[in-house]
């Protein structure tokens, strides 16, 4: 026999007001244990509680996100049980009167969860087993919270799992709740019964507390689910039960005897007053609902033509759709936009942390400012990437705005720019390759008879304002009397031979070998060897480089050890 899953969902969401429900104790997570709590929170007697405006706002907010009907009028009942967690005995929360009722979610398969209620009502505190005992903390008493039941319309665990996210997304967008579901801010019991398949009775339920895990919640319904189905397959009957979920083993297990409404002795609170909501406070509350996720995705659909991938990547959050729609305005080619915050600014940012709160040095202006440079065609894509990649590592913060400040390229030899010394040229740079002047004292390390010799020590800058640099030079340095062809520059945009565990100093752990000169003469392609002329040598090596004499380019000894590939002639250097 077929069964199928019938489910409905509890989901509770804490509301990011910043005092409490009933006090104006602070709703922070985190805290010593027992520090955020007020008589009024852990029901000392003598104390009156008094509701707070800003809590019926977001809960009316959420009603109407969901399509949910506001009642004009509702009140406050005390829910009546006895847990450690729970100092009063009671919790105060809505019973037959709640604030929002009869709405739903759609979901991508046509279907709507329907919702029953969205009503108000106080956290209870947390009970933290450590060592065999078990400590009650309050801090998390009386934080408020909205609590959203759904119809047992829910057929799959993939339908499930879409209502929860998309609830999620929704409570996110319009801003009542972070819905950090790992922090508790957000947590699901969740309703399983299974029946024969056409069948129109519902199966007896079983229920699973505090699921806060999305991947959690699927895994405990299909255990769940295998469950109930081997019971009814070998001849017995489920029972109305509470479980809790064991991660670790993957399994359920009985908490209490499930209860229903009249266990719970629902009456009204006589310490606080009736809720009165005009039709004109709706509406005004409307007024402040953001542009909710599914319009938005529909939007972008129909008036942009983005990827239905970027569509549901970039309306994730609200404020990457923020960020997106800012520099979209007056670009013809949105999805130029979409691909650099995917591509290039996806890419650097940590976690779905980062993601949410979007700050990111770079203002939607200026990514702007690019697209519309592309477009016009005085920019190319390559350099629109390497340029966000530019504006990522730091040289973006020169004080200009807007294109100005934006389109400035990468440059590769900007540690050689910063540090005061020449720049290298050569092909691949702004020219042909130049010589090495002996008399450029800050490159070749004043060289002897040079014009600078005389100067004050040029590598004092340097050495003061990068250490790592300045060391990195100065093994440059030693080879300043050759030029190894198979060896790229430090700062080329090739990869290094160092990388491929070849040709390095020996600070490295290779002796004797060397850097190319900082001069930066293009050395040739790795793996290419310029072949032998007749009549010579195919390493050319001075008297005074055999001898290991001082040598008049450098300033430097050369290692005995170091190898030569190549010498230059001497008519390619304008020194004697």
């Amino acid at each position: 026999m077929k069964y199928e899953l019938v489910s409905g969902l509890e989901t509770h969401v804490e509301l990011s007001t910043k005092t409490k429900i009933f006090c104006g104790c602070t709703t922070e997570f985190g805290g010593e244990p027992n520090t955020h709590c007020c008589p009024v929170c852990i029901g000392l007697p003598g104390t009156l509680p008094r509701l707070n405006k800003k809590v019926v706002e977001y809960a009316i907010m959420a009603g109407l996100a969901t399509n949910c009907e506001i009642a004009n009028i509702s009140k406050m009942d005390r829910k009546n049980y006895c847990y450690p967690d729970l100092p009063k005995a009671y919790q105060i929360s809505q019973y037959d009167m709640p604030l929002c009722k009869n709405g739903y979610i759609p979901l991508s398969n046509g279907r709507r969860i329907g919702i029953t209620r969205i009503h108000i009502e106080e956290d209870a505190g947390k009970l933290v087993h450590q060592d065999g005992n078990t400590f009650v903390d309050y801090n998390r008493g009386g934080v408020p919270l909205i609590e959203i039941v759904s119809e047992p319309d829910i057929r799959s665990i993939d339908e499930a799992r879409e209502y929860v996210e998309k609830l999620q997304l929704i409570m996110r967008y319009i801003g009542v709740s972070d819905c950090k579901m790992q922090e508790g801010s957000m947590r699901c019991d969740v309703n399983i019964s299974v029946r024969p398949a056409g069948s129109e009775e519902l199966g007896t339920r079983t229920e699973i507390k505090n699921m806060n895990s999305i991947s959690y919640m699927t895994k405990a319904m299909e255990y769940e689910l295998d469950r109930q189905i081997d019971i009814l397959e070998s001849g017995g009957k489920v029972e109305q039960e509470t479980l809790r979920y064991n991660e670790t083993e993957n399994t359920t297990s009985s908490m209490r005897g499930k209860e229903d409404a009249h266990d719970y002795r629902y009456f009204r609170d006589p310490d606080l007053v009736t809720i009165h909501v005009g039709d004109e406070e709706i509406e005004r509350i409307r007024a402040l609902l953001p542009e909710l996720p599914d319009k938005k995705r529909e939007r972008y659909r129909s008036e942009l033509n983005l990827p239905e991938a970027d569509i549901q990547l970039l309306t994730k959050y609200r404020s990457i759709a923020e960020y997106f729609e800012a520099a979209c305005e007056g670009v013809k080619r949105p999805t130029v936009v979409a691909n650099c915050i995917i591509g290039q600014i996806f890419r650097r940012l940590e976690n779905d942390d980062a993601k949410e709160k979007f700050e990111i040095p770079v203002s939607p202006v200026d990514l702007r400012d690019l697209v519309l440079l592309l477009d016009s065609g005085k920019i190319r894509m390559n350099l629109l990437k390497s340029t966000r990649a530019d504006q990522r590592k730091g040289p973006w913060r020169s004080g200009r705005s807007g294109a100005e400040g934006a389109v400035r390229p990468v440059d590769r030899r900007e540690p050689e720019r910063r540090s005061g010394l020449p720049l290298r040229q050569g092909k691949g740079a702004q020219g042909p390759a130049r010589p090495c002047d002996e008399g450029d004292a800050r490159t070749c390390g004043r060289a002897a008879g040079g014009k600078n010799a005389d100067r004050a020590d040029p590598e004092a800058a340097v050495r003061q304002k990068d250490p790592v640099l300045f060391n990195l030079k100065k093994e440059r340095r030693k080879s300043c009397g050759f030029h190894q062809r198979r060896q790229p520059h430090l700062f080329s945009g090739r990869k290094r031979e160092a990388d491929r565990g070849d040709h390095f100093p020996e600070s490295f752990g290779h002796e004797g070998q060397h850097r190319p000169h900082v001069c930066g003469r293009q050395p040739a392609r790795p793996g290419r060897r310029r072949k032998a002329r007749s009549g010579r040598r195919r390493n050319h090596t001075r008297p005074e480089e055999k001898s290991g004499r001082h040598l008049p380019l450098c300033g430097e000894m050369v290692s005995k050890k170091s190898k030569f590939f190549g010498y230059p002639r001497k008519d390619r250097y304008s020194h004697p």
